[in-house]
């Protein structure tokens, strides 16, 4: 007779949001206790929630406690409905399934029906990995390609940071006469004048740097 296999079940919420879509920790643990059940696996419940999206490690110590639990053979699966419930990215993703297949446990996701206890579902899987890779680098290839292109055709790249001079010389005759950084900077919004990058709201900050530029020095 075999021995009953150990399944963690590991649920995670980041925001309201996240839960109101329906991966509420709750609708998480029973989902995962069905696929446990129906595996024949006895079911460790482990669950967190935190108050952002930050899956840095310190953000997950739950997790962290799960995948020890893996590493020391006390558990011989972990279960999750999604990738994004266990990795912050593609790369630690394939970090965490080399682990797997290292150390000899497994990993199924309910909602991609991504299931590594099989050959076909580890090929499955790296396959995934491997598309989001390739995507990834391809975006990156093309955004290279089309900035190379531009820049042979002669556009100037880079952000325009340029003022017209009627613009820096309202701003410093209002800062003589008195007028503060916020009351410079809510009256240019207000009348509808473009910030130096095109944007439609001015803030304190930015007159302030303008005023202190060695850029508009010459301009009174």
């Amino acid at each position: 007779m075999n021995p009953i296999r150990t399944a963690i079940v590991y649920a995670r919420v980041s925001t309201e949001e996240q839960a109101s879509k329906g991966a509420s920790l709750d609708a998480q643990i029973q989902v995962l206790s069905q696929v446990a059940q129906f595996r024949g696996w006895n079911a460790v419940v482990m669950q967190e929630q935190a108050s952002g999206k930050s899956m840095s490690r310190k953000a997950r110590p739950v997790l962290n406690e799960a995948l020890d639990m893996l590493t020391a053979g006390a558990a011989h699966y972990l279960l999750a409905v999604r990738i994004d419930r266990i990795s912050r990215s593609v790369e630690d993703f394939a970090g965490l399934m080399g682990r797997s297949r290292r150390e000899g446990w497994a990993m199924v996701l309910s909602e991609m029906e991504l299931d590594t206890t099989t050959s076909q579902g580890e090929f499955m899987a790296n396959v995934q990995v491997s598309v989001a890779q390739y995507e990834r680098r391809l975006i990156g290839d093309r955004t290279r390609e089309g900035l190379a292109q531009r820049k042979r055709e002669g556009v100037k790249l880079g952000r325009h940071t340029e003022l017209p001079v009627g613009v820096v010389k309202r701003i410093k005759t209002e800062r003589r006469h008195g007028a503060t950084y916020t009351a410079i900077a809510k009256g240019l919004t207000e009348d509808g004048t473009p910030t130096a990058q095109g944007g439609a709201r001015w803030y304190p900050a930015t007159v302030k740097k303008i005023l202190e530029s060695e850029v508009w020095a010459r301009i009174s």
